[in-house]
């Protein structure tokens, strides 16, 4: 069993504010084959997620920091290349956290490993409409807003990965939607899903036009909130949800490069008298849905009931642009760098 060379990148230092090319570093390794109970894998596709940012402080969180040095991590989907494993053979196809690295070798518990199914999907789907994201979009949604078919949902970075396969499961599930995106072609990515209305925040400008246009959209108000951006956008969801709303907060892009003061929702004390429910959560905490996930969607994506976008760039030496295209509105869907 041959070795195998690995470009990867690691944090050379911690960015203070907006990630920038200094702070990535690129070195080469050799992987060895495989020992009792490990498997070599080639990687094909790798993953960049706003989450990533958050690993870049040196803080304690629900994921240990990035280290500076250590190559960093991310979800990946490759190719075994050899095993000394009893459940992995040559060829087959999984995904991993081993991200930012074009090869690897290791225990599959400790990367944590899954074998991925056959169900007809293209590799890089199992980074996105059939991979966390997805998985992301579909717990948050069914489970952690509770949502019921007739709802109003509000889904603000809605050309996103996780965004964009929240709008079609909520039209799925029978839902009105009003998704937020930036700029016009953005809109028209999401207008394609089956959105019912769609804002672009940039020409809103702000809290209040972000109100106005929601409150065109849906003059009654809103049962579910799908946070991926925070900021003016919660508060603006805030403002015009209806009494027993629901949102779940996926993420917070607006902050994760903040170096002053957040804009936070100035009308929280509304979640009071309106008996909102906000929860924060954590895909991960959710893996017991993944069997209904990957049985629902096989049946939407060959259906045509559920549709994707990819950026994709090309090559390991592409990882950092691609990461700090996530804050600059550069992907539309799932971020991707094909590495193979």
């Amino acid at each position: 069993m041959a070795t195998l060379s690995s470009t990867e990148w690691s944090l050379a230092s911690r960015p203070e504010g907006m990630p920038k090319p200094a702070n990535f570093g690129k070195k080469t390794v050799e992987i060895a084959a495989p020992k009792d109970g490990e498997i070599q894998v080639k990687n094909e596709w790798m993953s960049v997620d706003p989450y990533m940012r958050g690993r870049m402080y040196d803080r304690e969180s629900y994921v240990p920091p990035f280290q500076i040095g250590e190559t960093m991590q991310g979800g990946a989907v490759g190719r075994v290349t050899a095993s000394a494993h009893p459940d992995y053979k040559e060829g087959d196809l999984v995904s991993s956290m081993m991200g930012w690295r074009t090869a690897w070798v290791g225990k599959p518990e400790a990367a944590m490993v899954q074998k991925l199914p056959d169900v007809g999907l293209p590799e890089s789907a199992f980074l996105g409409v059939a991979g966390m994201p997805g998985l992301t979009a579909y717990a948050g949604l069914l489970r952690v807003a509770e949502l019921k078919e007739g709802d109003v949902v509000f889904v603000s970075g809605a050309a996103g990965a996780v965004g964009s396969t929240v709008v079609q499961i909520a039209k799925n599930k029978g839902c009105t939607v009003i998704g937020s995106a930036g700029g016009p072609d953005k809109c028209a990515f999401v207008k394609s899903l089956g959105a019912d209305h769609v804002i672009d925040y940039k020409k809103a400008g702000g809290f209040a036009g972000l109100v106005k246009a929601l409150k065109e959209a849906s003059p009654k108000g809103i049962d579910v909130y799908f946070d991926n951006v925070g900021g003016d956008h919660l508060t603006a969801a805030i403002e015009v949800a209806r009494p027993m709303a629901r949102m779940a907060l996926c993420g917070m892009i607006a902050q994760y490069n903040e170096t002053g003061t957040p804009v936070g929702p100035h009308n929280i004390i509304m979640a009071v008298g309106k008996q909102l429910k906000l929860q924060g959560f954590i895909v991960s905490t959710h893996a017991d849905m993944q069997p209904a996930f990957f049985a629902d969607m096989a049946k939407w994506i060959p259906s045509g009931k559920m549709k994707f976008e990819q950026t994709v760039m090309e090559g390991i030496d592409k990882a950092p642009e691609a990461f700090m295209g996530l804050f600059t509105g550069a992907n539309t869907g799932k971020m991707l760098v094909k590495l193979t």
